[in-house]
């Protein structure tokens, strides 16, 4: 479905996770958009509430800059806390839009880059026993390898959301947000 309306600034949209599979995988209500473009939506979690696939619910505790792109099948977490911002980087589809959400298939692999550069992948047993279960095509595959490769170069490059003057930007945008909502 080609989108209806792209949110608008300030507007509020969920975003659903979902598995190879087709199974939802996990829900955040309530993301805050600071900027859509014909490509890519940067948004802003601060409390947000997170729904689990069996139910279970939590809520975000520190802002976290999100970044989906329609083109890069990753989408990145930036998390600004005290001791400085960790990103949390899941490999995943790139993302469509529809009037219920934002929605993307999670690849199970993810990149977290700790505040002072260190990176590491995380959960490659879980791709590998996913991608058996639910026989990942070998396309996909080789995308989601590509991929992790194009994120690390983002990552030593700090292009993009790994640029400190990005995150800043962004948590400035949502701050004045926030202010004039709050008048």
């Amino acid at each position: 479905m080609k989108d209806s309306r792209l949110p608008r600034e300030g507007d509020f949209i969920t975003i659903k996770s979902y598995k190879h599979d087709g199974s939802l995988h996990r829900t955040w209500r309530d993301t805050m958009v600071l900027k859509t473009s014909e490509n890519a939506i940067i948004g802003l979690n601060d409390h947000t509430l997170v729904i689990e696939d069996d139910g279970r619910r939590w809520v975000t505790r520190e802002p976290a800059i999100v970044y989906f792109h329609r083109k890069y099948w990753f989408n990145i977490v930036a998390m600004i806390r005290d001791n400085g911002v960790s990103y949390y980087c899941n490999l995943a589809s790139p993302f469509v839009l529809d009037r219920e959400a934002l929605k993307y298939i999670d690849y199970d692999l993810d990149v977290k880059v700790f505040p002072d550069g260190e990176k590491r992948l995380l959960d490659a047993d879980e791709y590998e026993a996913h991608k058996t279960k639910w026989q990942y095509p070998a396309d996909i595959d080789f995308i989601v390898k590509e991929h992790v490769k194009i994120l690390v170069d983002w990552i030593n490059e700090n292009k993009g959301p790994f640029s400190q003057d990005y995150v800043d930007l962004w948590y400035r945008r949502y701050l004045e947000i926030q202010h004039r909502s709050d008048r």
